[in-house]
């Protein structure tokens, strides 16, 4: 079997809006006594747009997400979710986001199953054998349920930052209608689905089982997704993060139907699925852990079997208050987070360099960078924040740049040297930090 090999895209270096500017001037400041922590601030803020980011005549934003020469629809929002608060009065940034709002409908609108899509009709696969509807615009098609949230997310913050409405036309409102469609139809998937997803590489967790079916679910009003924020295929088919992050974005879906498009009937719709949804992770969503207490699974059937683990990619059980399900207050994230942050989560590690949350995407004994980042935006004490920025501060192995996955005991050992979601994130939790004064 075939695999394409990774073509290039060339991108050319991007001159810097004068507010991402201004956040880099600000930071020589406030970090100048930490010259370490300062330089991989000034390489990574900035990362997206110089290495990433192509703005195409169509009035689009296409953003690779690093190392691969497509844009997933997750990675590219949160590659430039730190953006989004200080494009309120810069033009330039208005452009790039609402140009890539503007893509992500026309991906959604072409393929809502896919996760992954082209930068024209060039018929690149990440796999040129997988069994499944392809298009030549898209690069991977695996359902995961958190991709659309993430669409949905940066034209809800955009909105709420700028106060635009511009990217709220017939076009949006038509994706919107068929997100609630295909959610729907995946809150019953064995009975309503078309989806199918084989490849047939060797590698277990890159296909669907069942004949690309997935193994079977009970209807609990959950929303079934095929694959993890990973891009690994879930064990059990209802994914609790990417559930949670559904019914937050359905709840910023309903907002917009009311206050924007004024369409009450719709707003009413979508507040029910959300009711659905919510029932569900309430019913089948929590596991009674005999150490923690009630905690959140990561992934259940609906037949009474869970997946109890965290994994360092977002949605997880860690960025619950990240995506604003849940306050950091509430008991059971609580629970959830300090199970996740200890070695009855298979996939929490401790080494001679770092302690963190890994993944079944990467080798055993391998740390995620994200997953420090993530650890130190939803931590509650400045104490935790600092611990998490020495450790990122101390584990790039002098590359100036973060990672995906390095080994706990020798950073020097990574997985991808390019990963512009990663760069993002860092750059998220060491610019709260400057603004909070904690720095």
């Amino acid at each position: 079997m075939e695999q394409f090999r990774l073509p290039k895209i060339a991108m050319e270096k991007m001159k810097l809006p004068a507010a991402v500017d201004a956040v880099l001037r600000e930071a020589e400041e406030k970090l100048a006594h930490r010259p370490k922590l300062l330089k991989l601030f000034k390489n990574c803020f900035p990362n997206t747009l110089e290495t990433t980011t192509k703005l195409m005549d169509d009035g689009t934003t296409f953003i690779i997400t690093g190392d691969i020469p497509a844009m997933w629809l997750r990675d590219s929002v949160e590659q430039v979710i730190h953006y989004v608060g200080l494009a309120r009065e810069d033009k330039e940034l208005q452009r790039i986001l609402s140009g890539l709002i503007k893509r992500h409908i026309a991906c959604i609108t072409m393929d809502p199953y896919a996760n992954a899509f082209n930068e024209t009709a060039n018929d690149w696969h990440w796999n040129t054998t997988d069994e499944t509807e392809m298009s030549p615009w898209v690069w991977e098609r695996k359902f995961e349920l958190d991709s659309i949230c993430f669409s949905m997310r940066l034209a809800y913050e955009y909105w709420k930052a700028t106060e635009l409405t511009d990217i709220f036309d017939a076009g949006f409102k038509g994706a919107m209608k068929q997100i609630a469609e295909l959610w729907r139809t995946e809150q019953r998937h064995f009975e309503l689905s078309p989806y199918r997803f084989v490849r047939d590489n060797g590698i277990p967790t890159d296909s669907l089982r069942n004949k690309g079916l997935g193994m079977p679910v009970n209807y609990t009003g959950m929303i079934w997704s095929g694959f993890r924020p990973s891009d690994d295929a879930c064990d059990f088919h209802y994914n609790i993060p990417a559930n949670m992050f559904a019914a937050v974005t359905l709840r910023q879906m309903g907002e917009i139907a009311e206050w924007v498009f004024r369409d009450l009937a719709f707003a009413k719709e979508l507040k029910e699925l959300e009711a659905e949804v919510e029932h569900g992770i309430q019913l089948y969503g929590i596991y009674r852990h005999p150490e923690f207490g009630p905690i959140y699974a990561y992934e259940t059937d609906g037949y009474g079997n869970y997946c109890l683990m965290d994994d360092a990619g977002t949605p997880g059980l860690m960025s619950i208050t990240y995506l604003g399900y849940a306050s950091p207050e509430d008991e059971i994230y609580q629970n959830t987070r300090r199970f996740a942050l200890s070695k009855e989560n298979p996939f929490y590690y401790e080494g001679k360099a770092a302690r963190g949350i890994g993944s079944p995407h990467t080798p055993p004994g391998y740390i995620w960078h994200m997953a420090l980042s993530m650890q130190g935006l939803t931590a509650t004490t400045k104490e935790e924040k600092l611990e998490m920025i020495a450790m990122l501060e101390a584990t790039d192995a002098d590359t100036g740049f973060m990672h995906e996955g390095f080994h706990s005991d020798d950073p020097a050992v990574f997985t991808r040297k390019w990963f512009a979601w990663s760069n993002s994130l860092f750059s998220q939790l060491v610019y709260q930090s400057m603004k909070e004064g904690i720095l």
